[in-house]
C-alpha cells in the first residue's frame, strides 16, 4: 500500500472562476495550490478526491515545503479572505452511522444497537464551510435538527479489513454535520432516514481535511454544537458505542470502501429530538450553527 498523505491540513477554495480547488493551511497562511503549483511549475492535485484516488498526497507535501522555504509572502493568502468551497464533491459513497453514542441512544429512548445502524446520504447534500443551507418549504418539512459528527475519510481501498488494520485505510478526518428533517425522517413507522437526511445541502463538511497522523486517536476527541452561540451538544468521541476501527471494519464487510468515501460516525447527546416534545424548538431560517471537533476546527453554516 502506498503512503497516505501526512502533515497536511487542507481546505477548499472557491475561486473567482467558480472552480473549487485545494488550499494548504500553514503557520504562514494558506497556500493556494493552483497558484503555487503554477508558480513553481510543479504537478499537484487540485481536489481532495484527486489526491486520495491517485495517491498524490506527497505532491502536496512537496509543494507546501517549497512554498514555506521560498520566504515569499505572495505565495500565501489570509484565510479570512477565502470563500470556502466544498471539500468533497463526488465521493463514491457517503456512509452514515446512527445511534453511535451511548448517551444519545439513551436520550432518544433507544437501546444501544447490536451492530452499527447504517444509512446513506447523496452527494447533492454536500455543502461548504461558511455556506448557507436552504430549507425546504414548510409543506415539505418544518422539524429541522442539528447533528455534529466526526467524518472519517477513506484513503485506501478497504474490503473485509480487520479492526487491527482498519485505521491504516483512513486518510484523515473532518467535521461534518448530519442536518436532519425529523418530520421526514419519522414520516413512516419504519422511518424515512434517507429522505430526512439527504435533501440538498444537508451534509456540510469542513472547514478542513486533517491528515490522520495529525489527529491521532479518533476515539478521544471533544465534539460540540452551538446554535446562535448557545451550546447545545458537548461530548467526546470516547462515548462511541462502536469505535472508529470497528466501524471501518464492519462497513468494509458489505462494501469495498474506496479512496474519497466518507463515513459519518454518529452524533452525541443534546439533539432537539431528545428533548421532551413540548420543549422541542426546531431550527429555523436565520439560525447559525457551529459544529466543532477537537483538532479539526469549527464548521459554520447558516439556514435560510
Amino acid at each position: 500500500m502506498g503512503r497516505l498523505a501526512e502533515r497536511l491540513t487542507l481546505l477548499s477554495i472557491h475561486q473567482d472562476d467558480g472552480a473549487e480547488t485545494l488550499g494548504i493551511r500553514t503557520p504562514q497562511g494558506i497556500v493556494d495550490v493552483r497558484s503555487a503549483a503554477s508558480h513553481f511549475s510543479l504537478s499537484a492535485p487540485q481536489s481532495l478526491e484527486s489526491m486520495l484516488r491517485e495517491g498524490r498526497g506527497p505532491e502536496l507535501e512537496a509543494l507546501m515545503h517549497r512554498a514555506l522555504a521560498a520566504g515569499d509572502a505572495s505565495l500565501f493568502r489570509h484565510e479570512a479572505s477565502i470563500r470556502h468551497g466544498r471539500l468533497f464533491t463526488r465521493p463514491e459513497k457517503i456512509v452514515c452511522v446512527g445511534l453511535n453514542y451511548r448517551r444519545h441512544a439513551a436520550e432518544v429512548g433507544a437501546q444501544p444497537p447490536r451492530v452499527p445502524p447504517l444509512f446513506s446520504k447523496f452527494a447533492n447534500a454536500l455543502a461548504p464551510h461558511g455556506g448557507t443551507v436552504v430549507l425546504p418549504p414548510p409543506e415539505i418539512a418544518t422539524q429541522f435538527d442539528y447533528e455534529t459528527e466526526l467524518v472519517a475519510v477513506i484513503g485506501r481501498p478497504a474490503r473485509n479489513v480487520s479492526e487491527h488494520d482498519a485505521l491504516a485505510h483512513v486518510a484523515g478526518y473532518c467535521v461534518g454535520h448530519d442536518f436532519s428533517a425529523r418530520d421526514l425522517q419519522m414520516e413512516l413507522p419504519s422511518g424515512q432516514w434517507l429522505v430526512g437526511k439527504s435533501l440538498d445541502g444537508f451534509a456540510p463538511v469542513g472547514p478542513y481535511f486533517v491528515s490522520a497522523d495529525l489527529v491521532g486517536d479518533p476515539d478521544r476527541l471533544a465534539i460540540s454544537t452551538r446554535v446562535n452561540g448557545e451550546l447545545r451538544q458537548s461530548s467526546n468521541t470516547s462515548d462511541f458505542i462502536f469505535p472508529m476501527a470497528q466501524l471501518v471494519a464492519y462497513i468494509s464487510r458489505y462494501w469495498t470502501l474506496m479512496p474519497g468515501d466518507l463515513i459519518f460516525t454518529g452524533t452525541p447527546e443534546g439533539v432537539i429530538l431528545g428533548y421532551p416534545e413540548e420543549q422541542r424548538h426546531w431550527l429555523k431560517a436565520g439560525d447559525e450553527i457551529v459544529s466543532s471537533i477537537e483538532k479539526l476546527g469549527d464548521l459554520r453554516f447558516r439556514l435560510c
